[in-house]
């Protein structure tokens, strides 16, 4: 039976942790760093264009498209399709008060990324997932079929209104190329918005320097900034939640499949999403990483190929653990890691602050694609290093243990009950 099966309606059980699950949340969530490296450490532009900042030698280029092709967006959606498998999972569990409780985590979820953006990562998606997360209660008993198509129809929504915008730009590129214009306006836009222009690069790494209490003044006296980040995002990070379900429904976040079976759904979405990313890596690399084009490649056309290859990305991780690698070492390891996804998310913004922000040590917009890339490794060791002993004392994570305490507005207990754990 396919994933979009409509037999596949009642949700799989719930009642015990699922290793495989655990394992791949924390590959979600470690795969986020290589991604949030470049945010902390460069001008904003450099996320999507190397040529802006780190390099454009043949080591930085390939760097960037090894990430454009296999990692940029990829592992945020997979992060979706986690946040979005976990409320199917809370939601399935009996409770006096289900839509309250979920109401409430959601409320001090939203309030935990508003803080997060506002003090450390101004691409904080906890706001996203928040917002978001209100929504999944309406859709989390729908049949896995249903699920999909809501998820392909917000995906091919976002894509018709964003390419609409996006073709306009690129036909004003091709004239250009072809000397069919000589109207540089636009471009200069263009270079502004998404490219290297001097001024923008200036106003980016001036942000970059500045001390902890001017950056709170500047992102508090714009609120819209974060009502505009959350609504562009909520198509994209809806669908990925909405499939998120879909396969928990379906059994293959649940643990339910075949290992030949994720496997297959794994070349699949290979096949259908590689050929097109390094076609339009290739693009943006062969025009010289024009800001219209590699804009419109990153933020637009890639945009359901990241969604298909996150999915390939599950499906290969359930398949190795819950498989070959179900008792190996790394298995538990990224498991541990992915019980404490939002203390390590929270984490590795702390740690890239103390890297690179003006009241850390001031790494902003000094090192290069590859050097912010190796600086990368030091929370993703640090989650591989401290999550395993942390949980043999304590029930979950710090961020996870204040999150749920906020929401029920009472203390829950932290330490583990170590003669409960030893009774026959």
């Amino acid at each position: 039976m396919s994933v979009s099966g409509t037999a596949l309606t009642a949700a799989p059980s719930s009642r015990k942790r699922i290793t495989a699950l655990d394992a791949l949340r924390g590959v979600a969530v470690i795969g986020i760093v290589p991604m949030n490296v470049i945010a902390f450490s460069m001008p904003a532009n450099a996320y999507l264009n190397p040529r802006v900042w780190g390099g454009t030698g043949e080591l930085e280029v390939a760097l960037w498209a090894i990430s454009s092709v296999l990692v940029e967006d990829k592992f945020r959606a997979l992060f979706a399709m986690m946040f979005g498998a976990g409320i199917a999972i809370l939601l399935g569990k009996k409770s006096d008060h289900p839509l309250r409780a979920h109401t409430a985590r959601m409320a001090v979820l939203l309030a935990i990324g508003l803080a997060h953006a506002i003090v450390l990562a101004n691409n904080d998606v906890l706001r996203i997932y928040a917002v978001c997360g209100l929504l999944l209660p309406l859709a989390v008993n729908w049949p896995v079929r249903r699920l999909l198509w809501a998820a392909g129809l917000l995906i091919a929504g976002q894509l018709a209104v964003s390419g609409y915008y996006a073709w306009g730009w690129l036909d004003y590129w091709y004239q250009r190329v072809s000397g069919l214009t000589i109207d540089l306006a636009p471009l200069d836009m263009a270079e502004r918005t998404y490219g290297g222009h001097p001024d923008t690069t200036a106003a980016s790494l001036a942000r970059g320097q500045e001390g902890l209490s001017e950056r709170l003044v500047r992102r508090v006296s714009d609120p819209m900034l974060q009502v505009r980040f959350i609504v562009a995002s909520i198509p994209s990070a809806l669908a990925s939640m909405l499939l998120g379900v879909a396969l928990w429904r379906g059994g293959l976040l649940a643990g339910e499949w075949e290992p030949r079976r994720a496997l297959r759904l794994t070349r699949a979405c290979a096949l259908a999403g590689i050929p097109v990313l390094i076609a339009l890596m290739a693009w943006s690399i062969l025009s010289g990483f024009d800001p219209i084009v590699t804009a419109a490649n990153a933020l637009v056309w890639s945009a359901p190929f990241d969604i298909v290859l996150g999915t390939g990305y599950a499906a290969l991780a359930m398949a190795l653990f819950g498989g070959a690698m179900k008792d190996h070492r790394a298995t538990r390891l990224f498991a541990a890691a992915g019980r404490m996804a939002l203390t390590n998310y929270l984490a590795s913004s702390v740690i890239f602050a103390a890297l690179f922000a003006g009241w850390g040590l001031g790494l902003f917009g000094e090192v290069s694609r590859g050097k912010a890339l190796l600086l990368a490794l030091i929370p993703i060791a640090a989650m591989l290093a401290w999550s395993p002993p942390w949980l043999a004392r304590f029930r979950q994570g710090p961020a996870e243990w204040a999150w749920r305490s906020l929401s029920g507005l009472k203390r829950l207990p932290l330490l583990r009950d170590r003669g409960r754990e030893r009774a026959p």
